[in-house]
């Protein structure tokens, strides 16, 4: 396979037609048959790879380049998944433009091209590959979410959770109810991930102002967490998954296609199998 099949093969699983934001090819390659993948994957795993004979360098998490100066622009996946949630397009629009923008003018302030330069000094194809595989996780959580009643209790999504997935099972952290309790009413749910990064305070207010009972983030500042709970305390609740493990949950899908046509993939840098 080369970098841009690899590409292609993620969009297609996320069921995407274009390549977000926050994803790209740094140094281009062909003929990959053994790649190296991670969370994480920077200058010093790039050399790792090398050293170990590695045809490809994946990391999840953006790197540099577009993807790094581009990243705000996936935050507004947040305005299609509230809407689509009940919440109105111009309070979901005026939720998330103060992230972005302030997202787009500290990335104008890294050094963007440092982890892509050491690809292209050391030879090695380089890519990363975030909101696809993330989009994968949000399906795979949504519709466990989406396959519980309305008067089924948090707790119970949880424990759903935990049954399905065997990333969150071997994961070192543990699902967390952060806002409400386990013992509440699930009511209505919202799957709010694979736009970036999670929305804070802001995106969650949003939707439990528009009729969401349940949000679900696989990560939360604890200052978010705690101004949430003062201002909804029990009537609302806010599942956090972990970050690892939710990252992973839309991984292994990928990585299992990728072996299907006869790559070698070795995990690193976080990723939990299931």
């Amino acid at each position: 396979m080369n970098t841009d099949q690899i590409m292609a093969l993620a969009l297609a699983l996320a069921e995407m037609t274009e390549i977000p934001a926050d994803s790209a090819i740094y140094r281009a390659g062909e003929g990959i048959e053994r790649v190296l993948l991670g969370i994480d994957l920077k200058s010093a795993e790039l050399l790792a790879a090398t050293h170990l004979g590695y045809d490809c360098a994946i990391s999840h998490h953006p790197v540099g380049g577009s993807a790094t100066l581009r990243f705000h622009e996936v935050l507004r996946r947040h305005v299609e998944q509230m809407v689509a949630a009940g919440v109105p397009q111009e309070v979901a629009a005026e939720t998330v433009h103060g992230t972005a923008e302030t997202r787009r003018v500290l990335a104008s302030m890294t050094n963007y091209d440092h982890d892509p330069s050491v690809a292209r000094l050391l030879g090695v194809p380089y890519m990363n590959i975030h909101t696809p595989l993330d989009e994968i996780g949000r399906r795979r959580m949504a519709a466990i979410a989406g396959g519980m009643e309305a008067e089924d209790t948090v707790g119970a999504l949880v424990e759903r959770l935990y049954e399905t997935f065997g990333e969150f099972r071997n994961a070192d952290t543990e699902i967390e109810v952060r806002v409400g309790a386990a013992a509440n009413r699930l009511g209505r749910v919202a799957v709010s991930h694979a736009a970036g990064t999670n929305g804070g305070y802001p995106v969650a207010k949003a939707y439990f102002d528009h009729g969401i009972d349940t949000v679900v983030y696989i990560h939360c500042r604890p200052e978010d967490a705690a101004k949430l709970a003062a201002d909804y305390g029990d009537v609302k609740n806010l599942v956090v998954t972990g970050h690892i493990a939710s990252d992973s949950l839309g991984i292994n899908p990928f990585v299992a296609a990728l072996r299907d046509r006869g790559l070698i993939v070795d995990l690193f840098s976080g990723v939990i199998e299931p």
